[in-house]
């Protein structure tokens, strides 16, 4: 900042004024001290600023360290809207979600002097260690447990699963069978919860549930077996990449689709209108998650962590396309 101020011709505290945006400067005077910053290519040390001011514009999130789309997709729609409101991102990746990983990824954004924490927590194991911060510190958690009372965004897995087997119904199958994701996952409970109720809603009959592990190689390995039944011709999959392995397993064993075997997925990743057929599916809507998270965490912090815990429900949207048909006469 010393710098600045001596290639400016102006005082270290006129460049803290014009860094801090203060009305008190002359615009000819701010104009000169950010083109010096521009030429020396100054930037504020956001710590050194925290602990003189007691505040900071850096947003902690712990997250997973995976390449699976969901979690990616809500991890980099929250960065975006973070920036757009002055924000910074730190991100603490961790190789699982268990107790000891979150605790030590919490204590070293802390200890940076983050103004709150989101945690994208979308397994049971990650629950013991959510219990256990501090309650002055504002926490949002993105996918987390229902059951838990703290303040939580999530996409309505439920209505979104309801949707997909509605539509497969509507086109006139008898019922609809389902390949979930992991157990231990948030989401796949609340897609099997979904599934059920349509079907048990309708009338109709649940078949077993099968569970696949969100990657395409448990959709081929369930493909192997539900090829096999002439009576399962509409299936739902908890993602688009089971839903991948299912289209190989099905074409290998002659069964087209949709002709004979109608598909809906979940996620809608950009791949999908790229299958055989373009894949029916169901597209959460992770921007506005996103938005309803910082909006509930720039709360908490405006409160000092105090505010009230609440929850947000994003509804997510049928994206319909040649992957559903009626069902072989």
């Amino acid at each position: 900042m010393m710098d600045v101020a001596r290639l400016a011709g102006v005082s270290h505290q006129t460049v803290s004024r014009v860094l801090n945006e203060h009305p008190n400067v002359s615009e000819q005077t701010r104009l000169k001290v950010q083109a010096a910053i521009a030429e020396l290519g100054y930037r504020p040390d956001r710590a050194a600023r925290a602990l003189v001011t007691g505040t900071s514009k850096v947003i902690g999130v712990v997250t997973q360290n995976t390449a699976l789309y969901g979690p990616a997709m809500m991890l980099t729609a929250f960065e975006e809207a973070a920036l757009a409101t002055g924000f910074a991102v730190n991100v603490g990746s961790v190789r699982n979600l268990d107790e000891r990983s979150i605790a030590d990824a919490v204590e070293r954004h802390l200890d940076q002097r983050v103004a709150g924490l989101v945690v994208i927590a979308p397994v049971a194991s990650a629950g013991p260690a959510l219990a256990q911060l501090p309650e002055h510190v504002p926490l949002v958690t993105i996918d987390g447990d229902p059951e838990r009372t703290s303040t939580l965004v999530t996409v309505d897995q439920v209505a979104g699963a309801r949707a997909a087997t509605e539509h497969l119904l509507a086109a006139g199958h008898e019922t609809v069978w389902h390949i979930s994701g992991p157990s231990d996952w948030f989401d796949a409970a609340g897609r099997v919860r979904g599934w059920e109720s349509a079907l048990r809603d309708a009338g109709r009959e649940i078949p077993p549930l099968l569970t696949g592990d969100w990657n395409a190689a448990s959709g081929y390995r369930n493909g192997q077996l539900l090829a096999r039944l002439p009576e399962a011709t509409a299936i739902f999959t908890a993602n688009d990449h089971i839903a991948l392995g299912l289209l190989r397993a099905l074409n290998e064993h002659g069964r087209r689709v949709p002709e004979d075997v109608s598909i809906v997925g979940f996620d809608d990743v950009p791949e999908a209108e790229y299958f055989t057929p373009p894949l029916t599916t169901v597209r959460p809507d992770f921007d506005a998650a996103a938005t309803a998270t910082l909006e509930l965490l720039l709360a908490q912090i405006e409160q000092e962590g105090t505010a009230d815990a609440a929850r947000r429900t994003i509804a997510p949207s049928l994206v319909v396309r040649k992957s559903v048909a009626p069902p072989p006469a």
